[in-house]
């Protein structure tokens, strides 16, 4: 399938991502597609002013009317799931299932985001005063600045545009300079389904910046965004975090991952190397929830090991347009230049490195395929404690649960985690408050992979972000405490007596 069949199915002009200054390759062959019009800071400024504008009648709008503007965009994305799940593989490289995947997880969070939109409810509050009645409110925040990442290129933006929509939020989303034309393929099906909604939707209420770091600073630093959510590296959020709080916004940050699994003697095996290899090898191991350590109990290691190996050599890696191939490219030479780096690095601490080497694959000379690496370490070193955005996964022995969670929890990162087990106890004591200490913790079922009605997010240098199900909503909006007097008295709170 084609660029032009894809645009063709998504009804799209092809015009539209060509002529600009931005060139756009494919990491399935690292040829260039499309050349897509940059912002600059001029645009951008007038993109949050029209978003502004655009807050003022649409938080006033009926929160259930606004969830009949995200109910249309959940019918154009399901009309448009397979060209926009190609799409996304022809943009970030992803095997087609996965795209597919990934469009379906925005369908999901639209069809939340919809019975969301009656039941954005508070609280209501005991008074200690007599003839007082409390209660606790939530109201639209404002504009809500999105930037996302590559590789999720489309999920991220539709778990924080249906939300903010339905709280009476506009959003201006800066994608990955990496993945700008499954942007443009979203804001076009957002169009449309705003054209069928009617004079309700204003001007500005929905935008795309397409740039670089500098539009991304300019996005952070204005004051006109109370909110915003950004997806990337933690190196990246060490930079928005502190910049939003300076000018007393509000951030939503979800940052870098470094998930295990701990394998313990009562497990599993066939359903732990099922789940081993699919969250560590899954997107060429570029989610945020790929498994990157595996915490192996002393005594399963010899038999968990040769299994593993045994499914890694036989994982067909290729085009990820074909149904065929189950891993496709890294997104770039960077991605590919990192993971080396990191194996080498693996080896000087004492690991011993299978797989990692970079594959032909026929007519993609300029793209970066590889063989899923494992590497046997002796423990927890400190490449180890360090996210590579890459297939690779650590393998490590424990003898005791406590260690084996005390090694899991013993880096910087703090997203998802899980244990396979058979053993009740084992299972809660690693889903207690002395267990896991990531956002995430899963009893046998793999890291990777989240459903959109949990809250999604991490502690630690995650960044500490919500999006998603739950209670995320409430990240976009702002909490009113409201209290009424409703009798012919003046009581004070705490019994002040205050008379003149």
């Amino acid at each position: 399938m084609t660029f032009t069949d894809i645009l063709k199915s998504l009804d799209l002009d092809e015009a539209h991502f060509q002529g600009g200054t931005l060139d756009v390759a494919s990491p399935i062959d690292g040829k260039i597609f499309a050349n897509v019009k940059l912002d600059d800071a001029a645009s951008l400024d007038q993109k949050i002013s029209d978003a502004t504008a655009a807050f003022q009648s649409w938080r006033t709008l009926p929160a259930p009317r606004r969830g009949e503007l995200v109910r249309l965009l959940g019918e154009e994305l399901r009309a448009n799931k397979e060209a926009l799940g190609a799409l996304v593989t022809m943009d970030c490289g992803k095997i087609y299932q996965e795209g597919l995947g990934e469009v379906q997880e925005m369908i999901d969070i639209c069809d939340y985001a919809v019975g969301l939109s009656r039941q954005l409810f508070g609280l209501m509050i005991a008074s200690e005063r007599p003839g007082h009645r409390m209660s606790e409110t939530w109201h639209p925040a404002g504009p809500v600045g999105i930037i996302s990442a590559f590789n999720f290129p489309v999920a991220v933006w539709s778990w924080n545009t249906a939300l903010a929509l339905v709280c009476g939020d506009p959003v201006i989303w800066k994608p990955s300079e990496k993945t700008p034309v499954t942007a443009l393929a979203c804001q076009a099906l957002l169009e449309r389904a705003i054209a069928r909604f009617g004079d309700d939707a204003p001007k500005g209420l929905s935008s795309v910046v397409i740039g670089g770091a500098d539009l991304g600073e300019q996005l952070v630093s204005d004051k006109r965004l109370p909110v915003i959510s950004a997806t990337g590296s933690t190196a990246m959020g060490r930079k928005v975090g502190p910049r939003v709080a300076e000018r007393f916004g509000k951030s939503i940050l979800e940052l870098g991952g470094n998930n295990a699994m701990i394998v313990a003697p009562s497990a599993d095996l066939d359903m732990a190397v099922r789940a081993i290899v699919f969250s560590a090898v899954g997107t060429a191991g570029q989610r945020c929830t790929s498994l990157r350590r595996v915490i192996v109990h002393e005594s399963l290691v010899g038999d968990l090991l040769p299994k593993l190996q045994a499914a890694y050599k036989t994982i067909p890696v290729g085009d990820p347009l074909s149904e065929a191939n189950l891993v496709g490219p890294l997104i770039d030479k960077m991605s590919f230049d990192a993971m080396q780096k990191s194996l080498a690095q693996a080896k000087d601490e004492g690991g011993e490195i299978t797989g990692g080497m970079r594959l032909d694959v026929d007519g993609a000379n300029d793209a970066f395929y590889v063989r899923p690496a494992i590497a046997i370490m002796p423990g927890q070193s400190d490449v180890v404690k360090t996210e590579t955005f890459a297939p690779i996964a650590y393998i490590m022995t424990y003898t005791d649960l406590d260690d084996a969670i005390a090694t899991q929890n013993d880096v910087p990162q703090g997203l998802s985690s899980c244990i396979f087990t058979r053993d009740l106890l084992e299972a809660e004591t690693f889903l207690s408050a002395a267990g896991s200490d990531c956002g995430i913790a899963n009893v046998n079922i793999g890291p990777s992979g989240a459903e959109i009605g949990g809250a999604f997010g991490g502690e630690k240098e995650t960044g500490g972000g919500r999006e998603s199900g739950s209670d995320a909503w409430r990240g976009y909006m702002r909490r009113q405490t409201n209290t009424v007097n409703y009798s012919k008295e003046l009581p004070l709170a705490q019994g002040i007596k205050f008379e003149v």
